[in-house]
């Protein structure tokens, strides 16, 4: 179970660079790469940090057993603390259009713009 988190989390570490890299020429791509990188890494971080209910949602063969529910790891709490942030800077990224931000009333977010 933990090949696929690893192969998904080694994505997402190749897409960082790829997003740092289009961050100044395409701001939206960019944020739309780190947003993907972001979900693709998070599962092994939530996995570390909380096996118990990560194996109740992900059901599967686990061969070792379970320890404890939850794990404090000050560096996995920071990698999760780190890819919320960057989602949240992604998501106000992809929110915008043409350096403006997107309210639901205006006339762009109603398709008239």
């Amino acid at each position: 179970m933990t090949g696929p988190m690893l192969d998904m989390h080694d994505m997402g570490t190749v897409l960082f660079p790829l997003a740092l890299l289009l961050t100044f020429m395409y701001p939206r791509i960019a944020a739309a790469i780190a947003l993907a990188a972001s979900v693709l890494s998070l599962p092994l971080y939530l996995y570390f940090a909380a096996p118990g209910p990560f194996r109740w949602v992900v059901r599967g063969n686990w061969k070792v057993p379970l320890q404890a529910n939850f794990y404090w790891d000050n560096w996995t709490i920071a990698g999760i603390i780190t890819l919320v942030l960057a989602t949240y800077i992604c998501i106000r990224t992809l929110r915008t259009i043409k350096g403006k931000r997107v309210s639901r009333s205006s006339p762009a977010a109603r398709g008239l713009g």
